[in-house]
C-alpha cells in the first residue's frame, strides 16, 4: 500500500489539471469501436488526456468473454500509447450475481443466495468471479449490495441480502474477502453500495428521500458496511442515488466524509451511482448547474464520477480555476484512484493474455456452483400432509405464467436480461436504467454492432437463455425430474394480464392428481410487463390481480395444489395462503433455476434455503421485519391492545428465517459456558441438534438475542449467528457459537458504541419464530465503551461425534 501510494504520489505531481480530472471521470467504451477497431476522432475527443475508469459495454455488445478481452486490450494500448503518460484505466463491470458480460456462468439473483445462508458458496462465487473477470481485463466490479432492505414495495429487494444487518454482513463479507482475494495484485476492487440507507426511501419509491433518524441509519444501515470495510478491506463504495434528512447522498459530506472515512475508517475510492452528481441539478434541484454539483460532490467526498463527466469534467476544472474548489482537494482523490492503479499492478501488465480458447473456458467454469447454490436457495414455506416431494407417477397439471418461460428467471444483473433491455429500447420501449435513457446514450456505431451481435438480437429472451445458456423452463426440468409422470401445462395467465387463458388452465387441471401452479413476478430493467426492477416500485405487494383469481379458480376444483412463487422481493400471501396445500419460494435462479426447482419439487433434492425477508399477510404491514424493536411492529406485549390492526394480526405470514424440509430436527440441551459475563467479554453457547426424520437434511441453526438498554427501545430479537448443518437421517451433533458481546453494541445517547450490564436472553431455534431453546445470561460490570473494538460476526464450531470428539471449525457466521 504504502509503495503504491508513493508512486501514485509522485505520478500525481506530474500531472496536468486536466489529466488529474481525468482520472475522475469515465466512459462507456462501446462508443470508441467499430469494425476497424478504435474509432480515432472518438478516442482522441474521449481519451485525450487519458481517463479513470472504463464502463461496461451497454448495449448486449460485445457477442463473447474473448471479444471483451480484446476490446478491453485495445482501449488500454491506446491510453499506453497515445496518452501523455501512459496511465491505464480500471476497467469495472458489474458483478451481483457473476461477471455481467457474454457468455460467463450466470449464478442465482442476489437475494437468492441470501435464501442459502451459504457465505461459504457466496465466497466461492466470488473467488471465480475474481478470476473470470481478470482473465478479460476487468479490475473493479460494482458489487455487491449491501444495502439493508425491509421495505416489499422497493423494486430492487431481489439485488439484495434482504432485511437483517447480520445476514447482509456475513454474506457481504464474504462476498468482498473472496472477491478482492489476498492483494489487489491478483484480485479486483469491490464496491459496496449505495452508501446509505437506499433500500428504505419514502413510501417504497426508488430513489426518494430517506426519512430516518441517524441512529437507525449507522445501527442498521451503516452496519454491512463497517464489517466490509474492517473485516475484508472493502475498496470502494458507491452513493446512493437518494438522500439521507433532506440532503441527497452525492453531496452529504456527513455521510461520506464523517461518518464513512472519520468514523468507520473508510480509505478507498468513493464512486457515484451513474447520474447522481448530474441528479444534484435534474433530480433533487439542489444545484444549478454542472459546476455546483461537481463543488458539491467532491467536497462531499465523492471521488469519481460515473457513467461519465457532468460535473467533474471541464465544470470541475473551471470550478477549481475560480476558487470555488482548491486543487488539493481534487489531488486527494486522484491519489486514491491512482493508488489503486499502482497496486492492481497496472503499470506493470496493462493487458491480459488474450488466448480466446482458455478465456471462454474460464468463462464457462461455475456451472456446478450455480446449480449447488440455486438448490440451496429454494425455500420451502409450507407442506400441508407431505404434499411434497411430488411421488410415483401422478398426473400433474403445471399452470401459471411461470410455467414454460425460460428468459424470466435472469433478473437484471445478469446478461441475458441486460440483452433484453436492448431489444425493447429497439422495439421503442423504455429503459428504466438510469444513465440509459436511450440508445445513442453511449454512441455505438450500429453498422459494429449489429455486425457483431446481431443474430443475438434477433432472437426472444427464451431462445437466447436456451442457446446461450442452456436453460430450460419449469416444464421441461420437470418432465426430466419425473419421467413417468403425466404433465399438462397451461399458462393461465401471463404475468399481469391474460385473464382470457384461465379457463383453459382449469380445464387442464380438471383431471389432474395434484396441480403445480407456477407464479410470480418478472423483474426487468425496462418498462412495460414487470413487477420489480430499477424504477419497477408497487403500492400493491401481492401477487398480480390476474394470478389471484387463477389461484382461487384452480382451488375451486379441489386438488392438492402447489404454489410456486418466483419472487425476488417478499410478496404479501395472505389471501392465497389458504388455498396452496404447499407453498414453494423459488426467487430468481438464472441458467439452473428451474432445474433446481424441479429437483426439490421431485424429491432429489432436499429444500435447504431459508427467509432472507419476512413475508407479510397483507400489504398494509409493510415494512415488516424480525428486527422491529420492542412495543414497536408486532413486537408487543401479549395483550397489548396497540398490537394489532383492527382487520388483521400484526403478526407475518412467514417470518425472516423460516423455512421447512423433508425431514424433522430437534433441537436440545442448550448451554452456556457461564451464566454471567462481563459487558466486554465472551460466552460460549452450544446446543445439540438431531435429525429424527428419515431423509438427510440441512438445519439452519439460528441464534437470537435479546437485549434491553437504558432510556433506549432496542430491536426486540437480533440475529447474532447462525450455522449450516447437515445431518442423515438419526445423526446428531453439537453446534457451538463463540458471542463475543461486544457484537451487541449500540449507540448510547452520548453517541458511544456501548454494552451494558443486565440480563440478556439467548434464544436458538429454526427461524426468528421458532425458537424453543431459551436461557438468561447476565451482564456484569460497568458499561464498556467497545467503539474502537467493535465486533461484527459470531464464529461457530461443530462437533461431531463419532470414535470420540472431533472438532471441526466452521467459517464464521
Amino acid at each position: 500500500m504504502n509503495d503504491a501510494r508513493s508512486r501514485a504520489a509522485a505520478l500525481l505531481g506530474r500531472m496536468t489539471m486536466h489529466e488529474k480530472v481525468a482520472q475522475l471521470t469515465s466512459l462507456i467504451p462501446t462508443m470508441l469501436f467499430d469494425a476497424k477497431g478504435i474509432r480515432p476522432d472518438v478516442a482522441a475527443a474521449k481519451l485525450a488526456h487519458g481517463i479513470g475508469y472504463v464502463e461496461p459495454h451497454m448495449g448486449g455488445f460485445p457477442a463473447s468473454a474473448a471479444e471483451l478481452a480484446r476490446l478491453n486490450n485495445a482501449v488500454q494500448r491506446h491510453l499506453v500509447e497515445n496518452t501523455r503518460l501512459g496511465v491505464p484505466a480500471i476497467m469495472h463491470i458489474e458483478a451481483l450475481n457473476g461477471v455481467n458480460a457474454p457468455t460467463f456462468t450466470a449464478f442465482p439473483t442476489a437475494i437468492a443466495l441470501a435464501a442459502t445462508w451459504d457465505t461459504a458458496a457466496v465466497g466461492e462465487m466470488a473467488a471465480l468471479t475474481r478470476r473470470q473477470m481478470r482473465s478479460v481485463g476487468l479490475h473493479h466490479a460494482l458489487s455487491p449490495l449491501l444495502d439493508v432492505a425491509r421495505d416489499a414495495r422497493w423494486g430492487r429487494v431481489h439485488e439484495t441480502y434482504g432485511e437483517d444487518p447480520y445476514l447482509v454482513s456475513a454474506l457481504g463479507v464474504s462476498f468482498v474477502r473472496n472477491l478482492q482475494g489476498e492483494s489487489f495484485a491478483d484480485g479486483v476492487v469491490a464496491t459496496g453500495k449505495h452508501f446509505l440507507g437506499y433500500a428504505m426511501s419514502e413510501a417504497g419509491l426508488n430513489t426518494a428521500t430517506v426519512q430516518m433518524g441517524a441512529r437507525e441509519l449507522r445501527e442498521v444501515y451503516a452496519r454491512p458496511f463497517a464489517a466490509a470495510i474492517q473485516l475484508a478491506g472493502l475498496g470502494s463504495i458507491m452513493t446512493s442515488l437518494a438522500g439521507w434528512d433532506g440532503v441527497p447522498a452525492a453531496a452529504d459530506p456527513r455521510v461520506f466524509r464523517e461518518l464513512l472515512r472519520e468514523q468507520l475508517g473508510f480509505d478507498g475510492t468513493v464512486v457515484s451511482d451513474w447520474g447522481s452528481i448530474e441528479g444534484l441539478v435534474n433530480h433533487q434541484r439542489a444545484a444549478r448547474d454542472a459546476r455546483e454539483a461537481g463543488e458539491l460532490a467532491l467536497r462531499a467526498g465523492i471521488d469519481v464520477e460515473l457513467p461519465g463527466p457532468f460535473g467533474y469534467g471541464d465544470s470541475l476544472i473551471e470550478a477549481v480555476r475560480v476558487g470555488g474548489i482548491p486543487e488539493t482537494m481534487v489531488d486527494e482523490s486522484v491519489l486514491r484512484v491512482l493508488t489503486h492503479k499502482f497496486q492492481l499492478g497496472l503499470f506493470e501488465n496493462p493487458y491480459v493474455e488474450a488466448d480466446p480458447v482458455e478465456i471462454m473456458s474460464v468463462a464457462q467454469e461455475g456451472h456446478d456452483l450455480s446449480l449447488r447454490l440455486a438448490r440451496e436457495s429454494v425455500t420451502l414455506l409450507k407442506n400441508a400432509d407431505g404434499v411434497l416431494p411430488l411421488s410415483g407417477a401422478p398426473r400433474i397439471a403445471l399452470v401459471g405464467p411461470h410455467a414454460d418461460r425460460v428468459g424470466a428467471a435472469f433478473a437484471p444483473y445478469t446478461f441475458p436480461s441486460f440483452i433484453e433491455l436492448t431489444r425493447a429500447m429497439l422495439r421503442g420501449k423504455t429503459s428504466s436504467m438510469v444513465g440509459v435513457e436511450d440508445l445513442d446514450t453511449f454512441g455505438p456505431d450500429d453498422a459494429y454492432v449489429h455486425q457483431e451481435i446481431g443474430d443475438l438480437l434477433a432472437m426472444d429472451e427464451d431462445e437466447f437463455a436456451r442457446t446461450q445458456y442452456g436453460a430450460v423452463s419449469l416444464a421441461d426440468a420437470l418432465r426430466a425430474a419425473l419421467p413417468d409422470a403425466q404433465i399438462t401445462v397451461a399458462a393461465g395467465c401471463g404475468i399481469t394480464d391474460g385473464a382470457e387463458e384461465i379457463n383453459a388452465a382449469v380445464e387442464a387441471a380438471r383431471d389432474a392428481d395434484i396441480v403445480v401452479l407456477a407464479l410470480g413476478g418478472l423483474a426487468r430493467w425496462f418498462f412495460g410487463e414487470r413487477t420489480e426492477g430499477e424504477a419497477a416500485d408497487t403500492v400493491d405487494v401481492r401477487l398480480p390481480d390476474v394470478q389471484r383469481r387463477l389461484v382461487h379458480e384452480i382451488a375451486a376444483l379441489d386438488k392438492a395444489t402447489v404454489g410456486l412463487i418466483f419472487s425476488g422481493r417478499p410478496l404479501a400471501l395472505g389471501d392465497v395462503e389458504s388455498s396452496l396445500d404447499a407453498i414453494v419460494l423459488g426467487y430468481y435462479g438464472a441458467q439452473f433455476g428451474a432445474q433446481a426447482v424441479a429437483d426439490i419439487l421431485a424429491g432429489a433434492a432436499e429444500p435447504q434455503g431459508r427467509l432472507p425477508y419476512t413475508i407479510p399477510r397483507a400489504g398494509g404491514q409493510v415494512p415488516i421485519h424480525a428486527g422491529q424493536r420492542f412495543g414497536s411492529g408486532y413486537r408487543h406485549r401479549e395483550g397489548d391492545p396497540h398490537g394489532g390492526y383492527v382487520d388483521e394480526t400484526a403478526a407475518p405470514l412467514y417470518p425472516f428465517g423460516h423455512g421447512l424440509t423433508y425431514t424433522r430436527f430437534v433441537h436440545s440441551d442448550l448451554k452456556l459456558s457461564s451464566t454471567s459475563v462481563a459487558t466486554d467479554g465472551t460466552v460460549d453457547i452450544t446446543v445439540t441438534v438431531k435429525n429424527t426424520g428419515d431423509r438427510s437434511g440441512v438445519e439452519l441453526v439460528q441464534l437470537y438475542v435479546e437485549d434491553d438498554a437504558p432510556g433506549i427501545s432496542r430491536p426486540a430479537l437480533q440475529l447474532a449467528g447462525f450455522h449450516r448443518l447437515e445431518l442423515q437421517p438419526g445423526d446428531q451433533a453439537m453446534v457451538k457459537f463463540t458471542l463475543e458481546l461486544p457484537l451487541l453494541a449500540y449507540l448510547s445517547l452520548d453517541d458511544r458504541w456501548v454494552v451494558d450490564p443486565g440480563p440478556m436472553w439467548i434464544s436458538i431455534g429454526s427461524s426468528s419464530g421458532d425458537l424453543p431453546m431459551r436461557s438468561r445470561l447476565d451482564v456484569v460490570g460497568d458499561t464498556a465503551d467497545v467503539t474502537d473494538r467493535r465486533v461484527y460476526l459470531t464464529h461457530a464450531m461443530r462437533n461431531v461425534p463419532h470414535d470420540g470428539d472431533e472438532t471441526r471449525p466452521m467459517t464464521a457466521t
